[in-house]
């Protein structure tokens, strides 16, 4: 086990297998050389190609979470590993919080506490903020997530557009195939499209420039989809608007420069954090492990 589960989650894979666990191990590197030539699955994620030559027998990597990255996929493939994932189950976990971080923002929430709790009310009225309702949102990535965060914005009377690979056929929002213009385009920009490689920085300085003083951007997704640096200089600036930061290049660092902007709201890659949708992630983690040893097909196959 190369990630905390959920305790249930444990105790069940401590029922069906011998399990080691290398989650807050003084020294993982022992324990996978102490059973590296016996360990047949790995339940978590995390896993680079030099962790997976240490185990010569590995036969399946279930990572808890949609996102794959953290794994060397390409080199579990050359190897025969199957990767599986958890799709689905987060989706109303991650959409929920990319609503709650919208929200934030626009009504400056964390500010307003501060402000009733520092008995500045008592001085004057809290300056008016802006409202969801009537602004446009661009998403990039309207996966199943993508998807789930749309239908709730809709809720909210804005207007959806949204950027990706390809447009989808029989979806009612407007597609954009250059992620510019579509900035351009938009009041608000959340971001939850998959990491890895093909998108690192694909918010870069050109697409924070476009969104402009008044956008706002929501990331919800890898922070190595941001140019990170780009955002801080145009948060400061005044070039951009504000930005709501569920993910970050360096977890769990936080630039201290991002941290003294008054125009942004951070928390701490809490997007899939319920205890219901870890719940139901540790279960498919389970399920894909279970159904590899049976010799049945894997639930949710990634590679």
């Amino acid at each position: 086990m190369t990630k905390p589960l959920a305790k249930s989650c444990i105790a069940e894979l401590e029922q069906l297998f011998d399990v080691r666990s290398i989650v807050n191990a003084a020294d993982p590197d022992q324990v996978m050389a102490e059973g590296g030539d016996t360990i047949r699955a790995i339940a978590g994620g995390k896993v680079s190609a030099a962790m997976m030559e240490k185990l010569p027998r590995l036969e399946i990597i279930a990572n808890e979470g949609v996102g794959v990255d953290t794994t060397d996929v390409p080199a579990a493939k050359a190897r025969g590993i199957a990767v599986t994932n958890t799709p689905d189950v987060l989706n109303i976990a991650v959409a929920e919080l990319a609503v709650g971080l919208m929200l934030a923002l626009a009504r400056t929430l964390p500010e307003a506490d501060r402000y009733v709790r520092d008995g500045e009310w008592a001085k004057g009225l809290f300056p008016l903020r802006s409202q969801l309702h009537g602004k446009t949102v661009g998403i990039l990535g309207l996966g199943r997530i993508g998807k789930e965060i749309a239908g709730r914005l809709e809720g909210f009377g804005m207007n959806i557009v949204y950027f990706g690979r390809q447009e989808q056929p029989g979806q009612p929002y407007r597609y954009f195939g250059d992620l510019v213009e579509m900035a351009k385009a938009s009041d608000w920009l959340v971001v939850i499209a998959p990491g890895g490689k093909a998108t690192e920085r694909i918010v870069s300085q050109a697409v924070i420039e476009a969104l402009g003083p008044k956008g706002r951007l929501v990331n919800v997704a890898r922070g190595s989809l941001v140019d990170q640096e780009a955002l801080i200089e145009a948060l400061a600036s005044g070039q951009l608007g504000g930005a709501a930061l569920d993910v970050f290049e360096q977890e769990p660092g936080v630039p201290p420069a991002l941290l003294a902007l008054s125009n942004v709201v951070v928390s701490p890659h809490m997007g899939s954090r319920t205890e219901e949708a870890r719940e139901a992630m540790g279960r498919l983690v389970i399920d894909n492990l279970v159904a590899h040893f049976e010799g049945r097909p894997l639930p949710s196959r990634v590679a």
